[in-house]
Parts: C-alpha cells; structure tokens; sequence
C-alpha cells in the first residue's frame, strides 16, 4: 500500500511502506503540511537514514542562466555558484556517507554556446579545479580532454594527481562529456580489438563494454539529481543510468543548497528499488 507524497518544487513519487517507524507514530498534521515534510522535519537529518542512502549520486547541473536571467544579470554570474554549490554538496554527502558525485558540467553540446560564455566557464573550472586541490575529495574528470584549453587540461591533470589519495568523497566532473559519443568509442574499441584478433565475439558482454565506457567499471549512480525544472537526461551517462532512480526539481542550481540536497535523499530513500524484480 502507498500514498502519494508531494515534493517542494519537484516531481510527485510514490511514497514505500518502510518510513521511518518514528514518523508512523507521529500525528499525520505534524508530518505533512499541505502535503509538503513540515519545516522541522526537512531540517532533522536523523530523517536521512544512512543505511538508505544512495553511495552514488549523479548531478545535472542546470538553471545558472535563467536565475541570471531573471534578476537581469549576465549569465556568468549564475554560473559562478558552481563552485560554492559543489563544495557545499560534497561537505553535506560526505556526512550522509554518499561516497562518489558526479556533477555533469560541460557536455559536448555545450560548445554550441556563445564563445564569450565558454571561454568565461573554461577559465572558471580552471579556477574550480585550484580550489578543489586543496579541499579534501578525491576529483577525476571525465569526458574529452583534447578539445579543452591546454591551460584548462593541465590544471586538471595536476588536481588529478594531488588528490589522488585522498580518502572519502569522490567528485567526478564531467567535461565535454556525452553519453552518446560515450557509447559510440566504446563501441569502435572493441570493433577494433575484435578486429585484430584481440578478443572474440562471443567475449562481448556489459562488463566488456562498461571497461571501454569513461566511467570504466565504476559503480553506477543510485541517484540522479536535475535541477532548472527540465524532465530530461541530456544525454549524459547513458548506459550507466539504466536503473538509476531520477529527481527532477524546479529549485535552479545557483539555489539548490543543503536542504534541497537533502529532499532529494529523502525522496530517494522512500522508492523501492526492484531492479527488474519484484519483492510481493
């Protein structure tokens, strides 16, 4: 049996029998307020039980443009919550025990923008990844790199390496990224080692495949988060979102802050994951 939770700002999801036993046992008033948790309880971060928390959570980053825009401000300076933002994101999840980020920031398509607003983003993850090196999460990219300022490469080849053994949080950022184009190498690797004899035919399999993909053999994300209000994946992390669990909210990423990050989580820890099966 189930009922129907409304989100702030976000999509509705059906809600699984196995809420906290605290809350069964708390009048339904102070629950919900107009189907919303009440104030104190989005606060109360016993709610986020971390034996149900996702370990890895995939992030689309979305809406820096039109907060910019409706506060009639150039859209620079809505992307300049990014780094903040993550940092943020990354303190809270290292508390809830979520153990891999990753943030989609520039996708293949992106270039498509203004030459005046990608040289402006190329020259702030320049700066994202200086302040990165020294925060304490081990970061890694994914993504084409040759396509990117030399400047912009070097930068992320050094903070690849420094924080190479940090223990905790692991952020990955993905840079002129795309799922498709993802897929489309993987695909021409093991054409081409078929080809020469490396491997058979009958050798590919998933996990074949997923050691030609970016992400290599990586845990894929349990949770993925759009912020901005769009219903979409934007073709990032194709293959591995295939049973990931999806969160669309209307909060834009420059005002998507701890609380809700957090509602998100919530959400999350209220689906039943079946994975194809079924549990009744």
């Amino acid at each position: 049996m189930s009922s129907l939770l409304v989100l702030p700002q976000a999509q509705f999801f059906p809600v699984s029998c196995n809420l906290d036993r605290r809350l069964l046992s708390t009048k339904s008033s102070d629950i919900f307020r107009y189907g919303h948790f009440s104030k104190s309880l989005r606060h109360d971060d016993q709610l986020v039980h971390p034996e149900f928390t996702p370990k890895h959570v995939a992030i689309i980053m979305d809406g820096h443009r039109r907060w910019a825009k409706a506060r009639g401000l150039p859209v620079q300076e809505g992307y300049k919550f990014i780094t903040p933002n993550l940092m943020n994101i990354c303190n809270v999840s290292t508390k809830l025990g979520i153990q891999v980020i990753t943030a989609f920031a520039f996708s293949t398509e992106n270039w498509n923008r203004s030459k005046e607003e990608v040289d402006f983003l190329m020259k702030m993850y320049e700066q994202l990844f200086e302040e990165f090196m020294r925060f304490g999460v081990r970061v890694s990219v994914i993504g084409g790199r040759s396509k990117l300022p030399i400047t912009l490469q070097k930068g992320i080849e050094l903070t690849e390496k420094a924080t190479k053994g940090n223990e905790g949080l692991h952020l990955t950022m993905a840079l002129n990224y795309g799922g498709k184009h993802d897929m489309l190498q993987a695909t021409k690797s093991i054409a081409s080692k078929v080809k020469d004899g490396l491997i058979n035919l009958e050798d590919i399999n998933n996990k074949l495949f997923e050691q030609e993909l970016a992400t290599k053999s990586a845990k894929p994300p349990d949770l993925v988060i759009r912020t901005g209000g769009e219903q979409r994946l934007s073709n990032f992390l194709l293959w591995e979102l295939a049973y990931s669990e999806l969160y669309f909210t209307k909060t834009l990423f420059p005002d998507f802050g701890e609380e809700a990050f957090k509602e998100a989580i919530l959400s999350f820890q209220q689906r039943h994951r079946r994975f194809g099966g079924h549990t009744y």
